[in-house]
């Protein structure tokens, strides 16, 4: 028998960012290794309750063949004798979306379509759940992910899942979205097992723009006079320079400084040969170094 996956999910579509994404939660143990599937310029996909996982990749080859999220979607159900208990959201590459609930799911149990959106779930504690969750990714600011992860924190916060909390994930796709470019999947981040598993997972997809989103205009600042000086303060404290505190970016300065950024992944916010580095990092190594 499948899984009872008890929980609310969203899929959605970015057409400026081009991203396919699926966030979700629910009181099961590493529900991202279950619900969410996407492929960049096909879509996306979040099958749930009594869970086919045959609809993830199913589904999204059927999309990647031309067939809308609701056809795909009609073909899936009318093919799965388990239909009555299945729930499923789809959004495919132009970003039309679909969403089934079986009538056996349990209650209460339902979806909502948006435009770019569809957001479902079962045994919750009302339909407020997905209405809240469709009005937080409408108001939502910032990236595909940020407005996934608020869907989510709308939807607990008008009462979730009845049964509780445990674990929760955002999965974003891009074409070349990977690390390096050299896959789609730009943003994958799972928490699975928490108390509180969406506010942990939006402090995962913070730390996620830290270490991987470009500065932003005016983020960064030369390393020279007074900020050179307590670069090389924190380098000392480090354990990574043992010269002195000149104030210049000079020759071992540089080497001391790259050697601590690629310790601790800062790659995205630091130019060595321009000697240019995100403010944001200098705070984080100044909390994490300093003895001040």
């Amino acid at each position: 028998m499948s899984a009872r996956l008890s929980t609310f999910s969203i899929v959605a579509y970015d057409p400026q960012a081009q991203e396919w994404g699926v966030a979700v939660q629910s009181k099961f143990l590493a529900v991202g290794a279950v619900v969410p599937w996407a492929q960049a310029g096909v879509g996306a996909v979040a099958t749930q309750s009594y869970c086919n996982t045959s609809f993830g990749p199913k589904g999204l080859a059927l999309m990647a063949q031309g067939l809308s999220a609701q056809e795909a979607l009609d073909r899936l159900v009318a093919e799965d004798e388990g239909r009555a208990r299945r729930q499923v959201g789809m959004i495919d590459a132009l970003g039309r979306a679909a969403t089934f609930t079986g009538e056996e799911c349990h209650p209460w149990a339902g979806g909502l379509i948006g435009t770019h959106y569809a957001v479902q779930g079962n045994i919750l504690v009302s339909g407020a759940t997905v209405e809240a969750m469709a009005r937080a990714f409408e108001e939502a600011q910032g990236e595909l992910a940020d407005r996934l992860v608020a869907a989510l924190a709308g939807g607990q916060a008008a009462g979730g899942d009845r049964r509780g909390k445990q674990s929760a994930s955002v999965l974003v796709v891009r074409e070349g979205g990977g690390y390096g470019g050299f896959n789609d999947r730009y943003l994958d981040l799972r928490v699975d097992d928490d108390p509180e598993p969406i506010e942990r997972l939006k402090a995962l997809v913070d730390l996620h723009h830290l270490f991987f989103k470009p500065p932003a205009p005016g983020e960064m600042v030369p390393v020279e006079g007074e900020l050179a000086r307590e670069v090389q303060q924190i380098l000392r404290w480090a354990g990574y320079y043992d010269g002195p505190l000149t104030g210049e970016y000079d020759a071992a300065t540089r080497k001391a400084l790259s050697t601590l950024i690629g310790d601790e992944n800062f790659e995205e916010r630091f130019d060595e040969e321009k000697g240019l580095i995100s403010q944001a990092v200098v705070d984080i190594l100044r909390e994490k170094f300093g003895r001040g």
